[in-house]
């Protein structure tokens, strides 16, 4: 089980690849971003309104938020903002370590069960009965879906858990499943059927099923050409989408290698919760004033009309909790929710 301490390696050469989409001339104002993956189709949109009011050139960088946190910190990479596909990676990981005051949580959402009608188990994986017409009508999972997935033959990838939020929730999703159900060994069996992948277009093909979260599988149907792609909800106790599940979440958690950077915890527990988006302002960024003007726009109005439209789901106002608040530049303080 990833909560029980784990062999202390982590290879780079997994990590998604940061690759800048523009690279900014020397001397004209700039702003540097890493961020998920996850969030990539709603930033941009943000960063070009951004570019179209300020003038301001973005240096944007995607990846695994739990690579891109290392990079910062161990490999001495230099950002102004850093965005995290979960919130607790900022609170335990890089506050402890020195690197960020606060975490502001700003965007909100669920994991689904995502596969193709090529898939294997695909005609009953979902409840019997039920329709799938996105984004009004998605099925529920068949009562056992997860006995489904523990067939022999039947793959479920994802990513590299030391390096994703997105393969660690895959792990908590299989705790959480055997204490849903309790079914004795249901997470060993599930997590035998984890392959680590990120093929492009290998869903239905090379693996069988994914955990994805609920935007992404929304985005992913909107973008398939073949009219195969396919995703069900999973319970709520499952699929870290309830705020108010939050305490029953937390029972389950998983353990990463730490940073590696001077400091920092040589690993580090992160309790399961609801999936929440993060950013924060690094201590050590170089253009802290345009940092805070992209902040200011991507809580206002405008850039939650963003979020809306391609996910994730908004929350706003963003929300920090009350000892953070206190360490907000007073240009966000207005703009956030302490809790």
């Amino acid at each position: 089980m990833l909560n029980r301490v784990l062999v202390f390696v982590f290879l780079y050469s997994l990590a998604w690849a940061a690759a800048a989409t523009e690279s900014c001339q020397p001397g004209k104002p700039q702003l540097i971003i890493y961020h998920p993956g996850s969030i990539s189709a709603a930033l941009k949109a943000v960063e070009t309104l951004f570019t179209q009011q300020s003038g301001i050139c973005i240096e944007d960088y995607a990846g695994g938020s739990v690579s891109l946190a290392r990079k910062l910190t161990a490999g001495g990479l230099i950002s102004d903002l850093y965005a995290s596909a979960d919130y607790q990676i900022i609170d335990n990981m890089l506050k402890p370590a020195g690197f960020a005051d606060y975490s502001i949580r700003f965007a909100g959402g669920a994991m689904v069960l995502a596969y193709t009608t090529n898939s294997k188990y695909a005609a009953t994986i979902a409840k019997s009965g039920s329709r799938f017409s996105p984004p009004n009508a998605i099925p529920e999972a068949a009562t056992d879906w997860y006995a489904q997935l523990t067939q022999p033959g039947v793959t479920v990838s994802g990513s590299h858990p030391f390096l994703d939020p997105g393969g660690y929730r895959a792990d908590m999703i299989f705790q959480l499943a055997q204490d849903h159900y309790g079914v004795a060994n249901l997470y060993d069996e599930l997590l035998s059927h984890y392959a680590i992948s990120n093929a492009p277009g290998g869903l239905g093909k090379v693996f069988d099923y994914q955990f994805i979260y609920e935007h992404g599988a929304q985005a992913s149907y909107k973008a398939d050409k073949t009219g195969t792609y396919r995703y069900v909800k999973l319970p709520d106790a499952i699929n870290l989408g309830v705020p108010g599940l939050n305490d029953l979440y937390a029972k389950r958690s998983v353990t990463l290698p730490g940073l590696q950077s001077a400091g920092a915890a040589t690993a580090v527990n992160i309790p399961a919760s609801r999936v929440t988006w993060g950013i924060t302002l690094m201590k050590a960024a170089p253009n802290r004033e345009n940092a805070l003007a992209f902040l200011e726009l991507l809580f206002s109005s405008q850039g939650a009309a963003i979020l809306s439209a391609v996910g994730p789901a908004p929350l706003s106002p963003p929300i920090v909790s009350k000892q953070d608040f206190a360490l907000l530049p007073a240009a966000l303080k207005a703009l956030v929710q302490s809790k």
